[in-house]
């Protein structure tokens, strides 16, 4: 570069020589609210997570109610019923033959473990089709939300 292009270059402005202050700042500014944005997201995904284990544990609780009803035929008209979950003297059923009222102990107590103490359960009879409703609160939501129920169906 010849001097007289140099003294130009210097006569003319100066060079840039880093960030400012305002352009760090609003990087900062940015990050935050992408870091902001990422924890919303965080805690939302820990919400539906938990809600569909619920929804799966269900799910599962109302299929092997339904799969017992269909194993012990003759005694099928006997699930029907309310039952109430529990977190109380829960121990697993031994031995070859276990009664009915042994095995609903049991479900009850699982039922009770998986969503929560005041979660419900219902077996109705319409002819040969017998329906599992289960019921549960999801307060993760809203502290007043209504409870979330699911129903299965089977035919003998």
């Amino acid at each position: 570069m010849t001097r007289a292009a140099h003294q130009r270059r210097r006569i003319s402005g100066r060079t840039q020589q880093g960030f400012t202050l305002i352009e760090v700042l609003i990087a900062i500014l940015v990050l935050g609210f992408g870091l902001l944005g990422f924890a919303l997201l965080q805690t939302m995904n820990v919400r539906y997570v938990q809600s569909a284990n619920f929804r799966t544990q269900a799910t599962n609780l109302s299929y092997e109610l339904l799969d017992q009803i269909r194993a012990n035929r003759v005694a099928a008209p006997l699930y029907v019923g309310d039952y109430t979950a529990t977190t109380t003297k829960c121990e697993p059923p031994t031995g070859a033959a276990i009664a009915k009222d042994t095995y609903m102990t049991d479900w009850r107590c699982r039922l009770g473990k998986s969503l929560g103490a005041e979660s419900k359960a219902s077996v109705t009879r319409n002819g040969n089709q017998y329906s599992v409703q289960v019921t549960w609160g999801d307060e993760r939501w809203k502290a007043d939300a209504v409870d979330t129920t699911f129903t299965a169906s089977t035919r003998l």
